[in-house]
């Protein structure tokens, strides 16, 4: 299976591309699966079978399959952005704050574009983007979520973490941090997001950060596990059967509560760290636990740097010499 990257708007558009990742399979060798053309069983790679669901996108062995995530709060796609992407994918998540300043909420931004996609591609799998721990205000639902609305409505604070050290509200990269442990907001949260689903348009979301801020309850690391897998797993059922829940990093121990309610998993290769061969080798092994569980995994190189901290400026030049690796890791392997 051919690790890749690729930049989807190229010389042809101005667009940026916010991250282009590769939707995986364990089959033949060691990468897990979503589904095939005719839904066929495949095998994986330690001789079992995976039964690809009926929602599932489209899978073929023919090509390389992408997953293609991306945003814009500044504008929306063009038509001729909307016919490049769907020429090259059947599976796609519209990122957090797209369409925002044109349309006014990013919930209408996923909306437009999903409209827009389905038309040039019925069968196209759309996910709605929203974060379990970071209060991003960049839809209807939640944007009232700012330090300064907040202080006009000190209600919302029940829904929010204060840091131990300041007692002041959390902040992360200029979003306020949920309260996982609050049974209310969860409640708010999983409606919220389901909405966002229906109202959009889409087919499932795409859900981010599955930590509930533990860095700052550390004493409380087993309530929060807790608590984000019931609010994810109610979040599933409230979706109903034929949506997608995708998690993004929920696997190993910090989130075996989140894993069985999820029907795919992001392996997010977002720092230097985490691009390691022993990072990756680690990888495979999980993703093989997602092919035998039935969830697609989804495998990410970044090809951009980004302004966050923890991200590196050389992420182009690292995620060229990840792929390399990740290839000799298939080959040796497989």
């Amino acid at each position: 299976m051919l690790v890749t990257r690729e930049n989807p708007m190229t010389s042809r558009t101005a667009f940026r591309a916010f991250q282009l990742i590769i939707l995986s399979a364990v089959a033949t060798s060691s990468l897990a699966t979503a589904r095939s053309l005719d839904q066929r069983p495949l095998r994986i790679s330690d001789g079992t079978q995976f039964k690809p669901k009926g929602f599932y996108p489209k899978f073929s062995w023919d090509t390389t399959p992408l997953y293609f995530m991306f945003g814009d709060k500044n504008r929306l796609l063009t038509q001729e952005q909307v016919e490049f992407i769907a020429e090259r994918t059947d599976f796609l998540c519209i990122e957090k704050s797209h369409g925002m300043k044109p349309l006014g909420f990013a919930e209408l931004g996923a909306k437009h574009e999903a409209k827009a996609f389905k038309k040039v591609k019925p069968d196209m799998t759309v996910l709605f983007y929203f974060n379990a721990a970071y209060a991003w205000p960049y839809t209807s639902y939640n944007e009232g979520f700012t330090k300064e609305r907040v202080r006009k409505n000190p209600k919302l604070k029940k829904a929010l973490v204060t840091n131990p050290k300041t007692g002041e509200l959390a902040d992360r990269y200029g979003a306020l941090c949920y309260d996982v442990l609050n049974p209310d907001f969860r409640r708010w949260w999983v409606n919220t997001v389901a909405k966002g689903v229906k109202e959009s348009g889409c087919d499932g979301a795409f859900i981010d950060q599955m930590h509930g801020n533990v860095d700052l309850r550390k004493d409380k690391k087993a309530k929060i596990e807790k608590a984000m897998g019931e609010m994810m797993g109610a979040l599933k059922k409230k979706l109903g059967p034929d949506k997608i829940l995708l998690a993004n990093n929920a696997y190993g121990d910090n989130a075996k509560t989140v894993f069985p309610v999820s029907d795919a998993i992001m392996f997010e290769n977002y720092a230097r760290t985490k691009s390691s061969k022993e990072s990756l080798l680690a990888e495979w092994g999980d993703m093989l636990t997602n092919a035998k569980a039935g969830k697609i995994s989804v495998f990410r190189l970044g090809v951009e740097g980004t302004w966050r901290g923890h991200m590196q400026p050389s992420m182009p030049e690292l995620s060229q010499q990840s792929v390399g690796l990740s290839l000799r890791i298939i080959f040796q392997y497989s």
